[in-house]
């Protein structure tokens, strides 16, 4: 990007600018009480017709006086700054692996679920993340890829938008949704890989363990930040459920015991590098992601170039012509006269 400045190689000149100005009004002061001769009579002359001379006398001074502080701007070596700046990237490819199983549904996270807190606090990540390309991986029983690893956020958060429960069929498969996400980052060439695991269960589905997945990950040096959502134990959980009375369906909040394996969370996390997190409340979630943000850094090299152009050329070209023209109109007998 080129950024335009301005400046003066040699300002001091720009001193000897302020010598047109004087000059020009002691000219006009010595020629006002200098050189008039007044007459008798001469009031009733003032309002008779001016000829093209008495109209243009200070012309000459005037044309001199705007080619000497020309001159001296010129002098003063006016440059225009041009500043390109290249700006170089290393970014971080993320793989966000969210858990849409049906214990996201719970709503410890009042007044919401677990799974809209999780979508919110996964889309303010995404958009702090501008130099990187993050991905988006959901499972429950089994894994499904929503959006791969992108720097277009748009695309992204639309995908995000479109998550919901019940897409995927029950069940929480942690180690599907880990390979899912590796198969993504595969052939990613980012000075760094990550994956952040966001689950509330223990691993109870899917073709692919979590042992499996995670020596995977640690074979391509892929880091996995594993985040445990959601209190443990009993959690209000809605239930659909028939009305005995009318037939109709309609939904319950009951007591539901809900646990996340955190050990399991603990092993993944650490043999691959990353870090085990526990969400407790909507606000640990946004510190955790906060924290990853905070962590996981892209690398920006920024290299600037300054280009000085010289511009006084036009001005010494407009000073001389002034000058030029002055000295005609003078010996022309165009100058400064009594009246």
């Amino acid at each position: 990007m080129d950024i335009v400045g301005f400046r003066f190689e040699t300002p001091l000149w720009l001193l000897g600018a302020l010598l047109g100005p004087l000059v020009f009004l002691a000219a006009v002061r010595r020629d006002k009480h200098g050189r008039a001769v007044l007459f008798p009579g001469v009031s009733r002359l003032r309002g008779g017709p001016l000829g093209w001379r008495a109209r243009f006398r200070r012309a000459p001074l005037l044309l001199a006086t705007i080619g000497l502080v020309l001159g001296f701007g010129a002098l003063a070596r006016p440059q225009r700054i041009s500043v390109r700046r290249d700006t170089s990237t290393r970014g971080v490819d993320i793989v966000v692996t969210l858990d849409v199983s049906g214990s996201m549904a719970a709503e410890d996270f009042r007044p919401r679920n677990r799974l809209a807190v999780a979508k919110d606090v996964v889309a303010a990540f995404v958009k702090r993340r501008t130099n990187d390309r993050v991905g988006l991986v959901v499972f429950a029983a089994k894994s499904l890829t929503k959006c791969p690893p992108t720097t277009d956020q748009a695309v992204l958060l639309r995908q995000l938008d479109d998550v919901r429960l019940g897409m995927l069929p029950d069940g929480t498969a942690i180690g599907s949704g880990v390979a899912t996400a590796l198969t993504r980052l595969r052939r990613s060439k980012a000075a760094s890989r990550i994956v952040v695991l966001v689950t509330d269960g223990g691993n109870n589905a899917g073709e692919i363990d979590p042992s499996t997945a995670t020596d995977l990950a640690k074979a391509m040096q892929v880091r996995v930040y594993a985040v445990g959502v959601g209190r443990q134990g009993e959690v209000p959980m809605p239930v659909q459920v028939q009305d005995p009375w009318t037939g109709d369906i309609v939904k319950k909040t009951i007591p539901m015991e809900v646990k996340y394996d955190a050990e399991l969370l603990k092993q993944v996390a650490s043999r691959t590098g990353g870090e085990f997190m526990s969400a407790a409340d909507p606000d640990a979630l946004r510190n955790i992601f906060d924290r990853i943000d905070r962590l996981e850094k892209s690398e920006i090299h920024l290299s600037a170039y300054r280009r000085f152009h010289e511009i006084f050329a036009p001005i010494l070209a407009a000073a001389a012509a002034a000058l030029a023209l002055a000295c005609a109109l003078w010996a022309l007998g165009l100058r400064e006269a009594p009246v």
